[in-house]
């Protein structure tokens, strides 16, 4: 099997991305990572990772229509493409498979 790797934040990044759908652009995708993973996150880096993980192709972008209220700046909306998908999908069963591997007694706590 083909690696392709993530790592926590990216893996955050592309499923709140694969979440907003449609609205995912900067500010909506920073907003659901603090809402839902209780994470807070900068500007820089999540512009960071949105960048690199276009450039791995996990991710494609595409500018949305002016608005006066960003000053005729467009967002920039994001979307999981077929490699984003399988990275999601490998980090998720390398994750269940650990999950299902561990022993019920190890998480037993008195």
């Amino acid at each position: 099997m083909k690696a392709y790797p993530l790592g926590e934040f990216e893996e955050i990044v592309l499923l709140t991305v694969g979440v907003l759908y449609d609205e995912a652009y900067g500010v909506a995708i920073k907003d659901a990572i603090e809402e839902k993973a209780h994470r807070k996150v900068s500007v820089g880096a999540l512009q960071s990772a949105l960048k690199r993980m276009e450039k791995k192709g996990y991710l494609q972008s595409r500018e949305g229509e002016a608005n006066t209220q960003r000053g005729g700046k467009p967002k920039r909306y994001y979307a999981i493409t077929a490699y984003g998908k399988l990275a999601l999908e490998q980090s998720k069963e390398i994750r269940m498979g650990l999950w299902n591997a561990i022993p019920k007694l190890a998480l037993k706590f008195n």
